[in-house]
Order: structure tokens, then sequence, then C-alpha cells
């Protein structure tokens, strides 16, 4: 075989492949020896980053005298590798490429499938980007064989075998060439699917007919239908039809759009009322077959289920056709010729199938009426019947037809008896595993477009939106009928079960037609005790309604006869009743609460009994899913009840460890998830009193954060923390327990190694620091400023670096300058924040919040500013005077890129306590860039001290003009309706930047440096080059008389 490379291109050069080498690693790759095996797969990685690598695969996949497993894996690596490579020039040269091209086109008689659906993979995706400017020949190539072997097909009565795979394997490929093209939106794409089309579509569907005529022979019968040559023939058509529809749904698309091609518009007319002829004679084909095999007793014949597999698949993709057509379109679907004997024909189908005995519909292509058949004709009716109604949305006549009353009946009708009872199946579903068939269920209702019974319910739903004038006196009328009639038996309790299904679906057209509240208090409350066995059918149904029409909006939550049927399905234990029952009304319970008109104090006499039994529920329940649904209803429940589960807390608390720990069994984490939402709830609801909380809160914390499920369970982990933090009023333990500052060196760890959630993390931090700054400096302040360190030195985006230096100046106003100047310093992270601000390079908003926060740290403590800035000098080996000067080039450089007067005020603050404390390098700069910022302050901060006039107007202290009631929404982060809330207001109200005046906060800073330095010093060395002006109206300002 020939593995020797192509040409080696010229620029940048790559290794070039051994093929030799590149085939004895995919052998040693297909070894049943596990170290072989595993350092051939290493070796491999490394050799398809070689030259021509990738060639070598392929020619080793279309080698047909190689082992069948080294051919598969060589091709499923090419697959795999050369999308993301075909351009690239290091690894393939032209010659590679021409090269390959050829060889995918020698796969047409592979007989493997799985290297047969690799190669068409592969050549669909080249051919977007290669066809036609590179791989011009591509189509004409595959035509050929379709030209030569079709004819030769229709003039020969036995099968040829390999014949009829070639010509399947030009056709598929064909196929993936069309499908590429299909999806292009770009002009140039489009152009080429319009040529693909026009030169494909006429011969193709000489082709396609041709073989519908000789399946369509009065000679096909179920002798001939198992024969190798009728199979490969509905073989063939199928894959042709997938090319034509494909393409008619490309120019259905179009349609309407300018350059619209009218004869290919005819075609695809043509086509698709074709296509309602095939459906009708295949679904004919398929019924008769099917019976004569069942008849027969044949169905154990390989043959036979082949023929209905091929059949099936064959009517499942005319219905695939029509979906797509009406999802794209449903009002232009409906209009295309014969559509609506199309739909009629299925509905027909489907009221065959309610007069067959209940075995014949399965999930099955061996049944009589496949489930995923009459599903596809009830969508297709379900999208149609929207387009059929009398009147459009504007009330105007609809020109299109509509169905007539007796045919809209008689569908509720069936609907309701047939497809959407319960049916044995179910039922055995159900006894056997109770809580997996509630789970089952939930996903049928995502799944209603696979499942017969909540397909027809939607289907039912949609019949009475557009038809509500005959759907709703339907339901009415059987409302009345049955709902007031005892069903003792289990057909009767069933059917029952159906009605309130459907009464439960359409309630937003029935909440005048059907007197809710007293159906509830008179009928459903009987049957809700009932102990008749067959009964959980129906309380289960009860309990689902009540959550449909409670949510939905047609009854009122604060009932309380709905509340007393809930909590007693919800404990009942009886004789007629089980688990299914129970996790209905939890959900059921959780769909009432959480609605916009709940009223606790309606709910209160049942919260009680409620929470026990969602309780004793969360320890009874066997699956995750049924764990999830009662802990999701417990915590709607605490969300909304609010204080009033506070004498509950207890209760609620003490089963959580043993659930968390139990659940450490399973490799689900969403139950962990839930219980920490759970926790945050209860937090969130009895606020200053969670603070005993901590011994339950912390390990779970600390779980959530620390061990393997943190991946899944972090943010939850962090949501409860946050909660914790904000509501309790104290972080240490008073008896020796676990407290919340226990889980402070774990936040500390996530500042220095975690990006992902760095965030949060900063939030946590900044609760810890309201709760007790000092005591948490007291024992964390090195490790602490080490993972500031590491975080800003770190690839975090400026809003979490933004964040960082905010919170630090946080930290620095709660507590005294002591705890955190030395270790500032010896930590490094003085001098990382003073390199930052003076380097200006990164983003503007961060180098504020920089001056902001050396505005904090000067007017916390100037003395411990100037201390860092000697000691960053000595450690840096720059001049402190330098330092002082590119740490004012920056300070004055951000003054006019801040807007808030809040900020410009802490900023002349700042700069006046760094006058205050002396320094050459910054006195030098007072009479210029310093009076510049305080001039502007000056101007626009209006403040005056008052003394109050009248009760209720401002108590004696500052009265502020730019301030506005409250504190930035931002400073509060969110903390509102929590008691962190209070502390972060106590911390605004009490800020310098509110309580001192300016101008006096400035003259008592000149006055400091005046004494520091001398008056005629600060006057005849640092003043005496002010210009008069300026200095006159600062001293007019300061109330000092020049």
């Amino acid at each position: 075989m020939n593995l020797g490379p192509r040409g080696v291109q010229l620029g940048v050069q790559t290794q070039v492949a051994n093929p030799e080498e590149v085939f004895q690693v995919v052998q040693a790759s297909t070894s049943q020896d596990v170290a072989t095996m595993t350092a051939g797969s290493e070796r491999l990685k490394a050799l398809l980053e070689q030259q021509g690598a990738h060639a070598i695969l392929l020619e080793i996949a279309a080698q047909t005298t190689l082992p069948l497993n080294v051919r598969q894996l060589a091709i499923l690596q090419f697959k795999n590798h050369i999308g993301s490579r075909w351009r690239n020039r290091r690894l393939l040269t032209d010659g590679h490429r021409t090269h390959m091209r050829t060889l995918l086109l020698s796969f047409l008689d592979e007989t493997d499938e799985t290297i047969a659906s690799c190669v068409e993979e592969v050549l669909g995706k080249i051919s977007r980007s290669d066809y036609p400017s590179q791989w011009p020949n591509l189509l004409e190539t595959l035509m050929q064989v379709v030209y030569t072997e079709f004819p030769k097909r229709s003039s020969m009565t036995e099968e040829n075998p390999a014949a009829a795979l070639r010509l399947r394997r030009a056709l598929r490929l064909i196929y993936k060439v069309v499908k590429q093209f299909y999806s292009q939106r770009l002009l140039a794409g489009v152009r080429v699917m319009a040529s693909i089309i026009a030169q494909l579509h006429a011969h193709l569907s000489q082709c396609y007919t041709q073989l519908l005529d000789g399946l369509s022979a009065s000679s096909i019968n179920e002798i001939a239908l198992v024969t190798p040559r009728i199979q490969n023939d509905i073989v063939i058509s199928h894959v042709l039809f997938k090319i034509l529809n494909t393409m008619h749904v490309w120019i259905f698309q179009k349609a309407g759009k300018p350059g619209e091609d009218a004869s290919l518009a005819e075609w695809a007319n043509a086509f698709f009322q074709h296509t309602i002829q095939e459906v009708r004679h295949f679904v004919a084909l398929r019924s008769s077959f099917v019976a004569s095999v069942l008849a027969s007793n044949r169905l154990s014949d390989a043959a036979c289920r082949k023929t209905m597999d091929l059949l099936v698949k064959r009517i499942k993709g005319y219905g695939k056709f029509y979906f797509r057509l009406a999802m794209l379109n449903p009002g232009r679907f409906v209009e295309l010729p014969s559509c609506t004997d199309m739909i009629m024909f299925y509905w027909t189908e489907i009221e065959k199938a309610t007069e067959a005995p209940p075995q014949s519909i399965a999930d099955s292509n061996y049944a009589p009426y496949p489930v995923r058949f009459l599903v596809q004709g009830m969508m297709l009716f379900r999208i149609s019947a929207s387009q059929w109604k009398p009147r459009n949305k504007d009330g105007t006549p609809n020109p299109r037809e509509h169905l007539s009353r007796e045919f809209v009946e008689n569908a509720v009708r069936f609907l309701v008896t047939r497809f959407m009872p319960l049916n044995p199946h179910d039922l055995e579903s159900w006894s056997n595993d109770p809580e997996e068939w509630v789970n089952a269920e939930d996903k049928e209702n995502d799944q209603w477009e696979f499942e017969i019974r909540p397909c027809s319910e939607r289907v039912l739903v949609t019949l009475c939106n557009q038809y509500p004038e005959v759907v709703t006196p339907l339901l009415q009328a059987a409302f009345k009928d049955i709902a007031y009639k005892e069903m003792t038996d289990l057909q009767g309790v069933v059917q029952k079960e159906a009605i309130y299904c459907a009464i439960g679906r359409c309630c937003h057209k029935l909440k005048e037609a059907i007197p809710f509240a007293e159906w509830a208090q008179k009928i459903l409350v009987a049957e809700a005790t009932s102990t008749n066995p067959t009964y959980p059918i129906l309380k289960r149904r009860i309990a689902w309604l009540i959550g449909q029409w409670v949510s939905s909006g047609m009854t009122s939550p604060n009932n309380s006869t709905l509340w007393e049927l809930l909590v007693h399905l919800l404990g009942d234990r009886s004789q007629g009743t089980d688990a299914v029952v129970r996790l209905t009304a939890v959900e059921a319970l959780r769909q009432c609460v959480d609605t916009l008109e709940f009223d606790p104090t309606v709910f209160q006499p049942f919260l009680p009994r409620c929470i026990e039994e969602l309780l004793r529920m969360l320890g009874e329940a066997e699956t995750q899913e049924g764990k999830n649904r009662v802990a999701k209803a417990l915590n709607t429940v605490i969300a909304q009840c609010k204080k009033n589960v506070v004498p509950f807390i207890s209760m609620i608390a003490q089963p959580i460890p043993q659930l968390w720990t139990e659940s450490e069994q399973s490799e689900d984490a969403s139950f962990k998830a839930t219980l920490l939402e759970t926790v945050t709830s209860l937090v969130n609801v009895v606020k200053e009193e969670s603070t005993p909380l901590a011994p339950l809160v912390v390990p779970l914390v600390k779980d959530a954060l620390t061990t393997k499920i943190t991946t899944f369970v972090d943010e939850d982990g962090f949501e409860l923390l946050h909660s914790a933090l904000r509501n309790t009023t104290s972080i240490w333990s008073v008896n020796g327990g676990p407290c919340l500052a226990d889980l402070f060196p774990v936040l500390i760890a996530y500042l220095a190694d975690n990006l992902d959630i760095l965030g949060r993390t900063v939030q946590c931090l900044e609760s810890f620091y309201l709760l007790d700054a000092p005591g948490l400096l007291q024992r964390h302040a090195m490790p602490l400023f080490e993972a500031y360190l590491q975080a800003l030195n770190s690839d975090a985006v400026c809003v979490n670096n933004c964040q960082m230096i905010g919170s630090l100046a946080l930290l620095v106003r709660l507590a005294p300058a002591p705890l955190w100047g030395e270790a500032l310093h010896t930590s490094g992270l003085f001098a990382k924040l003073l390199r930052t601000l003076m380097d200006g390079e990164v983003e503007t908003l961060l180098l504020i919040e920089h001056v902001f926060l050396f505005s904090r740290i000067v007017l916390a403590d100037r003395q411990v500013f100037v201390t860092l800035m000697t000691a960053t000098a000595e450690k840096t080996g720059m001049a402190e005077d330098k330092l002082y000067e590119l740490l004012l080039d920056q300070w004055w450089g951000k003054f006019d890129n801040m807007g808030e007067p809040w900020n410009r005020k802490l900023t002349a603050m700042g700069i006046a306590s760094l006058v205050a404390t002396g320094k050459d390098r910054v006195l030098k700069r007072l009479s210029g860039e310093v009076f510049n910022i305080w001039l502007d302050c000056f101007g626009e901060i209006k403040e005056a001290q008052t003394e109050a006039s009248e009760p209720g107007e401002f108590s004696h202290g500052l009265r502020r003009m730019w301030e506005n009631e409250d504190a930035p929404e931002k400073f509060y982060a969110g903390s509102e309706d929590t008691v962190e809330y209070e502390r972060r207001k106590a911390l605004y109200e009490h800020d310098p930047v509110r309580t001192a005046q300016l101008t006096a906060f400035v003259k008592a800073c000149m006055d400091e440096v005046a004494l520091r330095v001398g008056p005629q010093q600060l006057e005849g060395v640092y003043l005496k080059d002010a210009d008069q002006a300026v200095l006159r109206e600062i001293y007019k300002n300061l109330g000092i008389i020049a």
C-alpha cells in the first residue's frame, strides 16, 4: 500500500509523518493490552501534529485488506480531527488535500457502516468549504454513479447487492452535501445551493418516481416485501426522499422572496402533492404486511422485522418532513396543495387507532399503530388547527377552511376517552415503582412530542383555544355528567381521571363554566378522603388539578378547602392512597404557594402539618428526583411564609444533616444543592434569628466549598454563606460549637486561588468585615493580605479587581490602623497597590478605586500612611520623594474621571490629609494641583452647619446639599431586607465624608501643616508662587483672613 507523503509545502517546516510509524501506532491503539493501547493512543496524539498524518490515516482506512478494527480506529481519528485542521497549511499540503478528496470517493463499495458513516460526515463538511471552487467534480462524480447504476438496477430482476450498496453510498454522499449547503446563510452558499438544486432535482426526481412505481406495483405483497431487492429499494427510495425533501424545504423557505424560481416552485408543489399519495401507499402497505405477519405468527422472522423497521422509518420520514414545513411557517404550510387532505389522512389513521384493541398501539415498529406515527399525526393536526380557527385574532373571518363543529366534538371525545386515560401499562408502571413513575410523568410532560398521552392533552388544549365555543360546552357537559357520580370500578375511575385531566388542561377556558370552589368542597373532598383502593388514580389527579387551577390564576389560593385537601393528600397513609398521590400533592402545594395572591395568614393553620409532612416525605423519598421535588416545595413554603416559619426553625433544621450525609451515596449532587437552598431560604426569612443556625450552616458550607462536590454546588454554598453572614448578628461561637468565623480561612483560600467565583468571594469577605473586621484581622491579617496580593497578581477581570480594592477600602474604614498597617507592608500588598497606581497602565476605573483606597488609608491614619510609604521606598529601592511624586500624578490625573460628589469629596479630603503630613513633595504641589482639587470641590459641594429650627427638620449637624436622601444603591450591595443593611447604613451615616464639613476639614489640615513646618516656611516656600486670586479664593472658603 502506498502510504508515502505527498509534497512538502514551503515555509515553516513541520516534521513529516512516517507512514509505517502511523500504521504501527494505530495498530497498537487497538491492542487488547491496556499498556500497549495507552502508549499507542498517546503517541498517536503527537503524530497528528506532524505533516501528512491525517492523509495517512485516511489511506489506512481505505485499505480493505487491513483488520477492520484498525481501519475503524483510523477513520474515527481522521473524522474527529480533520474538521479543525483541513485548512491548516502546516499539517496538510495542497497535494494532501487533493489526494484525500479522491480517497473519500473511493469508499463507495465500503461494507462497514461505521467507516461509511464517518466518510459521509467528513465529505459533507469538506464540501461546505471546497465545493465547487476546490472540488468542482464532486457532484458530477457522484451523479455518474447514479447515471450508471440506476438504469442497470431498473433493467435487472435479480438483486445485485454490490451495485445496490454502491448506489446507496453515492446517494448518501449527495445527501450530505445537500444538507451542508441547505444550512448556508451567506450569499455565496445560497447560490451554490440553488445551482445544486437546479442541477440535480430533475434527474433525482425521475429516479425516485421510478423506484416508487416499482414499490407500488400490484406484485408487491408480503412475500416480495421481505426480499433483499425490495428492502434495498425501500432504503434507496428513502435516501432519495431525504435529498429531495431537503431541497423542497429550502425552496419553501425562499418562497415569495426576490429571485424566486417559478419552475422550482412548481416542481416543489408537485413533489409535495406526490408525497401525500406516497405516505398513504406506504401506510396501507405496512398495515397489510403487519396484519399478515401477526396473523401468521412470523414476528420473530428477521427478514419480516427488517421490512417493518424500514417501512416505519420510511413513514416517519414523511412526518418529519411535514412537521419541518409546519414549524417553519404554519400559515403557508396549510395552504400547500392538498395539505388539508394529508392532515386529515393522518387524523383518520388516529381515529382508526381508537377503534383498534388497546394493545395495537405501542411504541414499537412491530405494532399495528406505532406511537411515534400517531404522535406525528397529532402534532401536525395541532399546528394546523391553529390556522383553521373560524376567526383571526383581530376578529375578522378566517378565509381558510375551518373544522366543522361535529368534527371538533368527535375529536375531543376520542382524545378524552381513548388517548388521555391511563392505560394498563401506565398503571402497571405506577404499581411497580410509584416514585419513578411520577418522575417519568414529569419527563413525559417535557417530552410530549414523543408520547401519545401528553401529546393528546396538548391537542385538546389547542382545540379548546381555537374552538372555545365548541369545546367549552362539551367539557362542561362531561363535567356535569361524571363529576357528581361516584365511580367504584377501575374503568370508571380511569375515565373520570381523564375528564379531570381535560378540565385541568383547559382551565383557562372553563373558569366561568365550572364552579371550582363548590366542586372542591362538595365532591373533591369526599373523593380525596375515600379509602377505595382504586382512588389513588383519582386523588393524584385531584392534587394536580388544584395545582393547575391555582397556578393558572383560575381560582384563588386563599381557600381553606383547597389547603385542607392538599395537606390531607400530603399526609394520608391510608389504604386509598400511595406515594404517587403524595408526591403529586407536593408539587401542587408548591404551585399553589408560589403565587402572587398567596396569603400566609390563610395558610397559617395548615403550616405546622405541612412542614411536618414535607419533612417526613424528605426522609421517605427514595430517589434524588423525589427528594428534590419535596425539598423545592419546602423551600417555596419557607420563602412565601417568611416570619411564620420562625417557630419551626428547629423542626426544619434537625433532619438536614442526616439527609446531607445520606445523599453522599449518590453521584448526583442536585439534592445537596437543593438542601443548601433550603437552609438559605430558612436563613433569609428568619433573619437575625438565624444566628443559632451557625452549627448547621458551617458544616454544609465547608462541605460544599472544600470537597469533591464543589464543582456542582459551590454557587449554592456561597449563596448560603452570604445569606448567613448578612443575617447573623455574630460570627463567633458562644459555646465552643462551629461558627461562621470558621469559614473565613476557606474564603481566604478562594480569594487566592479561584478566579471563577472571585466576585462572590469578595462579597462574602465584605460581609465578614462588617461583622467584626478587628477580630478577623487580629487572627488572619497576613494570610488575608497575601491572598489579596495573589489575586491582584492574577488574570482577574477589571470588575473583580475593582471589587477587591473596594473591599480593602471597606476594611480600612472598619478596623483601626494598627491592625492592618504592618500586615499591608509585610505581605507586599501595599507595594503592589502603590506600584499599580503609579504605573497607571490598568483600566481607569481600577486606578480610580486605588485613589479612593489610598484616600481612606490616609484619612484613617496619616502617620501609618507615611510609615508605609517610607517602608515601601526602602523595600523597593526607590526614593521616597519619587513615590510621592508618582502617586500625586495619578491622584491629580484621575480626579476629572470621578463623577459623584461623594467620591470627589473623599479624594479632596484624602489629599488634605496628605498635605497635613508636611511631606515636602506633597507641599510642593499645594499651590497647583491640590488647590485646584479643593477649589473644584468647594464650588460643587455646598455644605453648612445647621441647627434644627422646627421638629422634624435637620438636627444639629451638617447639611449636605450635594447628597441624595440615601447612599448610592451600590453601597448597599443588594443587602436590602437583611440585617447587614443596617450595618452598612450605620457605616454610611458615620462616614467622615458625610459628617465632616469639607472646608472645616481642609482648614484643620492646613492649620496642622502650618504648625508642622511653620507659617513662614509654608507661606514663604510652598505658597510663594501661588496665584494670588486662587489663594484668596482658598482663604475665603476656609474663612481665613489674608
